[in-house]
């Protein structure tokens, strides 16, 4: 079982995670220069491609880091553990699987 501050040091050691690999990984999102005469056709469309593909990466892990800011809200508020729909306890084995979830598994589904 783990402890509420077990879980913050996790949710804080995922954040910084996720920090460190956008940083990383900014020069992907880059804008690809079309320079027809040193590249060609299907470089550049790699180029967009995986340019394209570096976005929804970054878009991906912006909303993992807004799941964890808005645990560590509610661990903060003393919330964290808490259905915010009708209120009641979220199984730990629920918060093990995700320490982000705000909401028990019946109002998830």
């Amino acid at each position: 079982m783990t402890s509420i501050n077990e879980r913050k040091v996790s949710l804080m050691q995922s954040l910084a995670e996720l920090d460190r690999l956008q940083e990383q990984t900014s020069h992907e999102r880059a804008t690809v220069m079309l320079d027809q005469q040193s590249v060609g056709r299907l470089n550049r469309m790699d180029a967009m491609q995986r340019q394209q593909m570096a976005k929804e990466t970054h878009r991906r892990r912006n909303l993992e880091r807004a799941k964890i800011l808005a645990a560590l809200q509610r661990l903060e508020e003393g919330e964290y553990g808490w259905c915010a729909d009708c209120g009641s306890e979220i199984s730990l084995r629920r918060l093990d699987v995700d320490p982000t979830a705000h909401l028990c598994i019946e109002c998830a589904k």
